[in-house]
């Protein structure tokens, strides 16, 4: 039987796999940390190790290195975001076998390791064919091409809510898809612009052609220039070799640029020529190389807003502004949670293997009341969890997280009455998760431990409620932070 060697500080990620790797005739082991992995690897040699790239205690070069120098031969997969791609390759540069992007797809994770291990083999009985020398353009191409048929693929299966605002959506997604209009999404983070731009793509004439998401705010001043339109081999420090940019690898398409307003001024500039002339050129580079290229940029905050206080051109403004849709944030749509935790249920059952029918008439009440600042993506991942969760075919209230289920006992003022209406819930959620869910007698323990708890959750609101960045925030261990929250709820539960 093959090993594996899981090596990734998402202990949710590394259960999925290893049960879904099992079920596929491989022995699995798992490591969150990179010196629990070293420590593996002291006295076991996996056949294959599947490593995410950005670990607490070592980047993805350091623990590759590592690896390496343990063992030269062992074939290792980086587990990556899409904004760190082009890391990934350069990471590859330093032995890795190839990389996966997150969301992991169960198909496209067991063909890569498949394709790794029978490399693996093909090299150590020597039979294997000389490579030809490639193109790196094209293999670039290639491999960008597969991933976003992965993501067009994701956005195929995607569902649009019911409320008017979405029917509305929908209706301007028909109206603009045929044209060649340049668009502005506005949304909040997580309301699921990339998605919209997916769909009007999937409408378009452009449809059998790329599309290329890009997420701005992921970009550094200093590659962000190359990261979209490519550059020479010399043109700076570390350019070893010829580059293609979203744009020239998005022609004939539609590039999508999220978080637009993020974007360095001076790359700002060079984008403007690009909506102007349809033409680009590398950095480092003598020749315009010709575009067709639809542009689809998305922002959470008005971008004519921040033209106004002259952090983004006034002119490429207008560029962009041939047509607007703005999405609503999910609290402002309560007709359409279950529609989407139904949806999000569906996919999760499907990657896990599981048979979870649906959500008690509790859990629903929950999923109502809540006011979802991290919109479809924080109720895409307390789905994914409360489904991992389940022991049965019905999700109940314990296995959905623990600031969920104490916000739904906070929907009243202290007067007893019940909270604002929903524009006016994200204020009376702050004030409201502020105090202690259960009265008690007055006492120092109990004030020290209300004021803790209030840290911890304006901690948490702070990072979306990820547990990790919360600890880290709060210079505690994840374990501290589990064990403090159930020490709260436990505490609660006595008393009411």
């Amino acid at each position: 039987m093959e090993k594996i060697l899981i090596i990734d500080d998402d202990k949710d990620l590394c259960f999925v796999l290893k049960r879904f790797l099992s079920k596929h005739g491989f022995e699995v082991l798992e490591a969150t940390s990179g010196r629990a992995a070293l420590e593996i690897l002291d006295s076991v040699e996996p056949n294959l190790i599947l490593c995410d790239f950005r670990l607490e205690d070592m980047s993805g070069s350091s623990i590759l290195r590592k690896i390496k120098e343990k063992n030269p031969s062992v074939p290792v997969i980086i587990i990556t975001g899409y904004s760190n791609i082009k890391t990934a390759v350069e990471v590859m540069k330093l032995g890795a076998m190839d990389y996966v992007t997150k969301p992991l797809l169960p198909d496209e994770i067991l063909l890569t390791i498949k394709k790794a291990l029978n490399a693996s083999v093909e090299e150590k009985t020597g039979n294997i064919e000389t490579p030809r020398e490639e193109d790196p353009i094209a293999k670039e191409h290639d491999k960008l091409q597969a991933i976003n048929a992965k993501r067009q693929a994701e956005s195929g299966s995607y569902i649009f809510g019911d409320s008017p605002d979405f029917k509305n959506i929908l209706n301007q997604i028909d109206l603009v898809a045929p044209t060649n209009y340049s668009i502005i999404i506005y949304g909040e983070s997580g309301s699921g612009k990339e998605v919209i731009a997916q769909e009007i793509h999937k409408r378009s004439r452009r449809s059998n052609k790329p599309f290329i998401a890009i997420d701005c705010g992921t970009l550094s001043r200093e590659l962000a220039g190359s990261e979209l339109f490519g550059h020479e081999k010399g043109s700076f420090t570390g350019a070893i070799g010829q580059k293609a940019g979203s744009f020239e690898l998005a022609n004939g398409g539609t590039i999508f640029l999220d978080e637009i307003a993020n974007l360095p001024y001076d790359v700002q500039v060079q984008l403007l020529r690009v909506t102007q002339e349809r033409k680009m050129r590398r950095v480092g580079g003598t020749k315009d190389i010709d575009l067709d290229v639809r542009i689809i940029v998305a922002s959470n905050r008005k971008l004519w807003d921040a033209a106004r206080t002259g952090q983004f051109r006034e002119d490429l403004y207008h560029r962009f502004n041939e047509f607007q849709i703005s999405v609503p944030p999910l609290r402002e749509r309560a007709n359409d949670i279950m529609v989407f935790a139904n949806h999000f249920l569906t996919q999760t059952n499907r990657e896990l293997g599981k048979n979870v029918k649906r959500f008690s008439p509790e859990v629903e009440d929950v999923f109502r009341k809540y006011v979802w600042h991290g919109n479809l993506r924080e109720l895409k991942n307390v789905v994914k969890r409360a489904t991992l969760l389940a022991d049965s075919s019905v999700i109940d209230i314990k296995s959905i997280p623990f600031e969920l289920v104490n916000y739904r006992k906070l929907q009243f003022e202290n007067s007893g009455e019940q909270a604002a209406p929903a524009k006016e819930a994200t204020a009376v959620a702050a004030a409201a998760s502020a105090a202690p869910a259960a009265p008690r007698e007055p006492g120092l323990k109990s004030v020290s431990i209300d004021a803790e708890y209030e840290w911890i959750l304006e901690t948490l609101k702070k990072v979306d409620f990820n547990k990790s960045k919360a600890a880290k925030l709060l210079k505690i261990d994840r374990k501290t932070l589990y064990n403090k929250i159930k020490q709260y709820k436990d505490l609660n539960n006595q008393e009411m």
